[in-house]
């Protein structure tokens, strides 16, 4: 098993910055791939970034490339997702997903083993 709680979410306005963590516990974390998925209130839960998990390749959703960055720390057993210049449309419950039987270009959610309880981000226009 692995415990996968994410931090960092929060009301931020259209242009700026927001950092969320997603801390590890359990299992060998850095086994795992690591993904950030997204779900806007009415809407089903979207890929956001991928990365896999000796750090040497990442993913990203069309939406979020060259604004967001994925990033993980395995001796802090610790996956970051990196977010600037965000929109209105970013505004999302973010949820971390660890997989161990996926690749960094793997989208589909049910194939990510476990998940987070998410952290709210609110982009104000």
């Amino acid at each position: 098993q692995v415990q996968l709680v994410e931090s960092g979410g929060g009301l931020v306005q259209a242009g700026g910055s927001l950092k969320l963590s997603c801390a590890a516990s359990g299992r060998t974390f850095s086994v795992y791939a690591m993904a950030w998925f997204r779900q806007a209130s009415g809407k089903e839960r979207e890929f956001v970034a991928a990365i896999s998990w000796n750090v040497g390749s990442t993913y990203y959703a069309g939406s979020v490339n060259g604004r967001f960055t994925i990033s993980r720390d395995n001796a802090k057993n610790t996956v970051y997702l990196q977010m600037n210049n965000l929109r209105p449309e970013d505004t999302a419950v973010y949820y971390c997903a660890a997989g161990q039987r996926v690749t960094v270009t793997t989208t589909r959610r049910g194939a990510y083993d476990y998940w987070g309880q998410g952290t709210q981000v609110t982009v104000s226009s």
